[in-house]
């Protein structure tokens, strides 16, 4: 892929002279922060808050709710964070023009669309282990210090769902060419895989199926841990980040710029 190198280094570039790379990392950076803070003190809040009413106790929170508020808060507002990053990828540059500029280089289309993805894996990888590493001291402080290398893995299985999210989105800005439209449909994309997701033999194999595992390992919960499952949904997330690129590539590989 001919200019990937240099196309990969001006996307970094840009991502930081544009601030995206520090406002998405200040985003997860808070949801590591109020992550653990959440599952220490949202119990009390409740209990305050409701009084006699609340009829279902409450047990206390203990170091493996913090990861669950991590895992869902990177999941839900991560995954809207990944599709913000991919939706004008390639429709931006074609609305401005930049696109043909920039391919009227000896840089092959392959590239542009591979420094395109590449770029917004690595702002979503850097963005991801600084709110898990905050999440993690947070937790120590909060209740106690959790093994290290389960939330390493709890890092590495999040980003990988996430890069699912921003390839989907990505193929739709350079199916559609539309910003507006890859909002859609990558938004779309993420509601009806954790709708089919449902159906257990489903999710075994789609990017939906990392978070239980993911969970269980950062918690220390890997006494029963299904090894096979979570071997499956990597391969899987790999498999619709792969087809995902490389259906970007044919779609981009058609479409006339001017």
């Amino acid at each position: 892929m001919s200019g990937f190198r240099v196309l990969l280094a001006k996307e970094m570039r840009e991502a930081w002279h544009t601030r995206r790379l520090p406002m998405v990392a200040l985003l997860f950076v808070v949801l590591g922060l109020i992550s653990p803070l959440a599952a220490r003190y949202l119990p009390e809040i409740m209990r305050a808050a409701l009084g006699d009413q609340l009829v279902i106790p409450i047990p206390p929170p203990v170091a493996a709710d913090a990861v669950a508020q991590v895992q869902k808060n990177i999941g839900q507002l991560g995954t809207l964070a990944a599709i913000a990053l991919a939706m004008g990828a390639v429709s931006g540059e074609l609305d401005r023009g930049t696109a043909a500029l920039v391919l009227a280089q000896p840089v092959s289309r392959p590239a542009f669309l591979a420094a395109k993805l590449a770029a917004i894996a690595l702002v979503l990888g850097f963005a991801t282990a600084a709110s898990v590493m905050v999440a993690w001291v947070y937790t120590a402080l909060l209740f106690s210090p959790m093994p290290v290398g389960g939330w390493a893995v709890l890092a590495v299985l999040d980003w990988l769902g996430l890069c699912a999210w921003m390839g989907l989105t990505l193929l739709a800005s350079a199916w559609t060419g539309s910003t507006t439209a890859a909002a859609g449909l990558g938004f779309v994309a993420w509601i009806g895989v954790s709708i089919a997701a449902v159906v257990p033999t489903l999710d075994r194999v789609l990017p939906t199926g990392l978070s239980e595992p993911a969970y269980r390992i950062a918690a220390g919960l890997t006494d029963g841990l299904d090894t096979g499952r979570l071997a499956s949904a990597v391969i899987g997330t790999l498999a619709v980040i792969a087809a995902s690129a490389l259906a970007a590539m044919v779609a981009f590989g058609r479409r006339e710029l001017r």
